[in-house]
């Protein structure tokens, strides 16, 4: 079950690490996509370090309850802050994906890393 437990880890974590290299790669265009919710661009560096940082601690298993927690908050804020519009169903979606997603997050705030991870070597 050790080996699930890193799975789940990197499965939680790949979406946020990919994305964040992605908006490296379309950066304007990034800025522009928050700036049309009203979301200053500047922004945009502090999203790709919690988008690469915290997956890569998450995945090894470093500080890995804060990381989840992070994650967690900062997946809320995106479903909130981009996929309200109920009326539209891919928002709808988009937004119940990051809700289960936080709680994924949240679950593995609340357990820790488990065996298989830097946290434990050290504790």
């Amino acid at each position: 079950m050790n080996v699930i437990e890193v799975l789940g880890r990197i499965f939680l974590s790949a979406i946020f690490l990919i994305n964040g290299v992605g908006k490296i790669f379309s950066y304007e265009g990034t800025i522009q996509y928050m700036e049309d919710f009203n979301v200053p661009g500047n922004l945009i560096i502090p999203a790709i370090i919690v988008e690469i940082l915290f997956p890569i601690l998450l995945i090894i298993g470093y500080q890995t309850r804060f990381s989840a927690l992070i994650l967690s908050l900062f997946t809320l804020t995106l479903a909130v802050i981009f996929h309200t519009d109920f009326s539209n169903q891919i928002q709808l979606i988009s937004f119940l994906k990051n809700i289960a997603i936080a709680g994924g997050f949240l679950i593995i705030f609340v357990r820790g890393a488990g065996k298989y991870s830097v946290d434990h070597k050290f504790n």
